[in-house]
Order: structure tokens, then sequence, then C-alpha cells
């Protein structure tokens, strides 16, 4: 598993959603969400999240942040968005990726840790049930000048 991107949803002063963009490597086995769990920490506060159903989307269809109510994850969830699935097998209840599929893990920050304010380290990972885990590590900017901020690339 590899974490290609991490974005961040800011209402002006502070970052109220992430979205962690998740593929497959090459020759990896398929990766189930529903048995990975996501870890975060920003420094004060560690969360472990877990897949949800009630947060999925087969597609992007109103945007990043726009498709899944982000309302409907808790401090202990995160949702899935696909946005690449070649074989269309990443369903609700079975949110695999599969042959370099790409899909988008989205956090509520505001359950999780109030939201994550300026000058914040935040690192974490994704952890299949076997394999890989994929990292996840970045410093929020000194001042939220744009709605979507680009955190990890």
């Amino acid at each position: 598993m590899r974490v290609t991107q991490v974005s961040g949803y800011s209402n002006g002063s502070s970052i109220t959603q992430l979205a962690i963009f998740v593929k497959s490597t090459a020759g990896s086995d398929d990766i189930d969400l529903s048995y990975a769990y996501l870890s975060l920490s920003d420094t004060s506060k560690q969360v472990i999240l877990n897949y949800t159903s009630k947060c999925f989307s087969g597609s992007v269809s109103n945007g990043l942040f726009g498709t899944i109510n982000s309302g409907n994850l808790s401090a202990t969830t995160f949702g899935v968005m696909v946005v690449r699935d070649a074989d269309g097998s990443c369903t609700s209840s079975n949110p695999s990726i599969k042959n370099d599929g790409l899909v988008v893990l989205l956090v509520n920050n505001t359950k999780c840790f109030s939201g994550i304010s300026t000058r914040t380290t935040v690192s974490g990972c994704v952890i299949p049930e076997h394999g890989i885990s994929g990292g996840i590590r970045f410093s929020t900017p000194g001042a939220y000048v744009d709605t979507i901020i680009e955190l990890q690339k």
C-alpha cells in the first residue's frame, strides 16, 4: 500500500477534513480496507480509525470534499471514495483496492482533533491486514489561505 498524497480542507482557521490518497503497489495482493486501520497523531493526541460503510462513494461526483458527507464520520471512523477502480470491485460492502486502484480515505478532523491548527506536525500510517503500511507525515502551513491545501505529496 502506498499513500500518494494528502490534502486538507480548511475553514480558514483549521483543517477540518483530510483526504488521504491510497493505492496498491505493483505486485501487491488485494487490500481490503474493511480490515485496515488508520493511525493519526497531531503531537498531542493519537486516534485510530476504522472503515465505515456509512461513508462510501463509488466515484468523485461533487469534488474531493463534497462527495461524501463527513458529518457522518466519527472520531473513530474513516470513509472511502473511489477514484480509480478498473474492474468495479471496490464497493461499500467490500472496499478492496486491486490492480493499481486508487481510493481516497476521508477523515473528519473536527471530530478527531477539534480541527488541525496551523504549524502542526501530523504523522501516521494506513495499516492493511497484510503487507506494508503507507506512511503519512506533514506539517501544516503558518496560515490557511486556500480552502484546499496540499499537505503531502
